[in-house]
């Protein structure tokens, strides 16, 4: 029986991550700001299969709040085998181009936030020698744009920060996942136009179970938003600065 964190749990992709593994019978810790749509969360995972759900009101942005999050977690589950950090927001990037105060929230939001939590598992897992921790990240990172690089600094932070981790906690056999998904069709993004390229929150969490099944160490979603940053990564800067993107 796994044993699973979720911080951020009432997103859309966390919730439909959840899903898969009370399928199989995981024993889940859920972290969410809102209290009663943990509860909802909580009893829908019940009823479909999961041994334990226990739920935690924490706001992922008060750091100081990690640790005994960590110490209820631990002791609800009996231990650690996965932790998904899932919590952020999306910024209104011209908002934030009139707010400095807007945009420091929004980078420790998305990025200082995440990378608190993650310092403090990664002495967890690093300690008892196994474990995964995993970051819905965001193609974003990969370069900045116009449109977005308030969020795309953010993740983009993150994803040096978990390179970084990676490399430390591997002798000591603990996965580090960097998740990547491109458009999703979350509340989150509900005024924005769908396309082609949106994916829809089940196709993502089945790829997030999938990639730490297989131990990756990086993983785009759906899988060829790969190809897409590979592209957008080598435009030449002389020509990217002119698009606008």
């Amino acid at each position: 029986m796994q044993k699973i964190l979720i911080v951020g749990a009432a997103s859309a992709i966390a919730e439909a991550a959840a899903r898969q593994w009370a399928g199989r019978g995981a024993a889940l810790f859920l972290v969410a700001r809102n209290a009663a749509k943990l509860e909802a969360i909580a009893a829908d995972l019940k009823v479909r299969g999961a041994a334990a759900v226990s739920t935690h009101v924490m706001d992922a942005t008060d750091t100081a709040a990690h640790a005994a999050m960590l110490d209820a977690a631990l002791a609800a589950l009996g231990g650690l085998d996965v932790a998904l950090i899932a919590h952020g927001t999306l910024p209104d990037q011209k908002a934030c181009e009139a707010s400095v105060e807007l945009t420091l929230r929004e980078i420790d939001n998305n990025g200082l936030s995440v990378i608190a939590l993650a310092t403090r598992l990664a002495n967890l897992l690093e300690a008892q020698g196994r474990g995964t921790i995993a970051v819905i990240g965001s193609v974003a990172g990969d370069r900045g744009r116009q449109s977005n690089y308030v969020y795309g600094a953010a993740k983009g932070l993150v994803a040096r920060f978990f390179e970084g981790l990676r490399n430390r906690l591997a002798k000591a056999g603990v996965q580090v996942l960097t998740v990547k998904p491109g458009f999703v069709d979350t509340p989150m993004t509900a005024a924005f136009p769908k396309g082609a390229l949106w994916a829809q929150p089940e196709q993502v969490a089945r790829g997030i179970v999938a990639a730490i099944d297989r131990r990756k160490d990086e993983v785009y979603l759906p899988g060829f938003w790969r190809l897409i940053m590979l592209v957008i990564r080598h435009i030449p800067e002389r020509i990217f600065k002119r698009l606008s993107l």
